[in-house]
């Protein structure tokens, strides 16, 4: 006999053909992504997010989950580790101030005129700036010179600074008579514009290495007519610039009265020159 084919192994026993039934459903289907790929080994692809309008990829949910472990590691700072922190940069300002205050010590310092042996050119209470560094360069760059403005250790009171006028340099033979000055047997024209006195002294030289300074107030200082010469390695260093009161604000000279040499009175010069230039010239 020829095998049953399909449609005749359908039919039962009874010669009728019964219905073939749909298969029962799978109690445990296969799960589906909900963004599906035709790519099995592909990346997820990205969705577009229609509340917030924009896409929604996988690195920017990575950045964001990287942002929200950085704002909670920063909120598991403790009170003390934030105080450490604080006090280190408090350290650091200080060390650090401390060292610009002791390197800009090293070149300058201020210093307070106290007394009257420099009137009129330096008064009472005025503050100077003084240059420590420019007698001290290799080489003897800026040796200290006549009518220099200096302050220094006087020997008879190393506690203190004196602020005098260098007259005589090493050397030299000082002579004074009736307050006039002579330098090797000149007389010295002060142009800075002392106060002269009526002092006498015997020629003196002025040993190597030394220097004789004087008050320009003279019947009231305190100088190398009373105790002799200043070693050059007692100077602290030049007055250079006067910085109070307002009004005397200049460098120190040496070869004309302070006066002369303050901002003031360069200004006024300007002016008065500018409106000199201005005027019509008459014939």
């Amino acid at each position: 006999m020829y095998p049953e084919s399909e449609d005749e192994r359908k039919i039962d026993n009874s010669g009728i053909e019964q219905p073939s039934l749909p298969p029962l459903p799978d109690p445990n289907p296969p799960s589906v992504s909900a963004n599906p790929s035709p790519w099995p080994d592909s990346p997820p692809l990205s969705t577009y997010n229609a509340d917030l309008a924009e896409w929604n990829t996988p690195e920017s949910a990575n950045l964001s989950g990287n942002a929200e472990a950085e704002e909670e590691d920063e909120a598991e700072l403790t009170g003390w580790e934030i105080a450490k922190a604080v006090i280190r940069e408090i350290v650091e300002t200080v060390v650090l101030t401390l060292i610009i205050f002791f390197l800009i010590q090293s070149v300058i310092r201020n210093f307070r005129v106290d007394g009257h042996s420099m009137d009129p050119n330096l008064q009472h209470g005025q503050y100077l700036v003084v240059d420590k560094i420019s007698y001290h360069l290799p080489g003897g760059w800026r040796p200290p010179e006549r009518g220099d403005v200096v302050v220094f250790e006087p020997p008879t009171q190393p506690d203190k600074d004196f602020v005098k006028r260098i007259i005589g340099l090493p050397g030299e033979t000082v002579e004074i008579q009736g307050g006039q000055v002579f330098i090797n047997n000149e007389p010295l024209g002060e142009v800075y514009v002392p106060r002269f006195d009526r002092f006498s002294m015997a020629p003196r030289m002025v040993s190597e290495g030394h220097y004789f300074v004087m008050g320009d107030n003279r019947g009231n200082s305190n100088d190398s007519r009373n105790w002799g010469d200043l070693a050059a390695d007692k100077i602290v260093g030049r007055a250079w610039l006067s910085y109070w009161p307002p009004d005397s604000w200049g460098v120190i000279p040496n070869d004309k009265p302070t006066s002369e040499a303050t901002l003031s009175h360069t200004l006024s010069n300007w002016l008065g020159q500018a409106q000199a230039a201005e005027q019509p010239t008459t014939k």
